[in-house]
């Protein structure tokens, strides 16, 4: 059974900083390309990719500058460090995870197979 658990989330202040983590069960995420989504309110949209090694990163323009994808896969773990945090940055954050190799950049939803419950992110202004 494939568990993500995303946490970190919470209530911050404009250009404040949050540190998103994702938690894997079930599987070892080191064989695995990862992301995370996010929903304002309805649509679900790309934010930020990494291969399976972390040897390759990419980010939505909205994000590049001010979000770091990382990862631990020793811990099982993967990241989203988001700096100088805006009011547009506010949606429920998702972490994804790709089984199929990744010789693409994909950000598509349903490019990824397994998904987390979800931590919500709230910039006040």
């Amino acid at each position: 059974q494939v568990q993500l658990a995303e946490s970190g989330g919470g209530l911050v202040q404009v250009g404040d900083s949050l540190r998103l983590s994702c938690a894997a069960s079930g599987l070892n995420v080191s064989s695995y390309s990862m992301a995370w989504f996010r929903q304002p309110r309805e649509a679900r949209v790309f934010v930020a990719g990494i291969s399976w090694n972390g040897g390759r990163t990419y980010y939505a323009d909205a994000v590049k500058g001010r979000f770091t994808i990382s990862r631990d896969n020793t811990k099982n773990m993967v990241y989203l460090q988001m700096n100088s945090l805006k009011p547009e940055d506010t949606a429920v954050y998702y972490c994804a995870l790709r089984r199929k190799v990744m010789t693409t950049k994909p950000t598509q939803p349903n490019e990824y197979e397994d998904w987390g419950q979800g931590t919500q992110v709230t910039v006040s202004s």
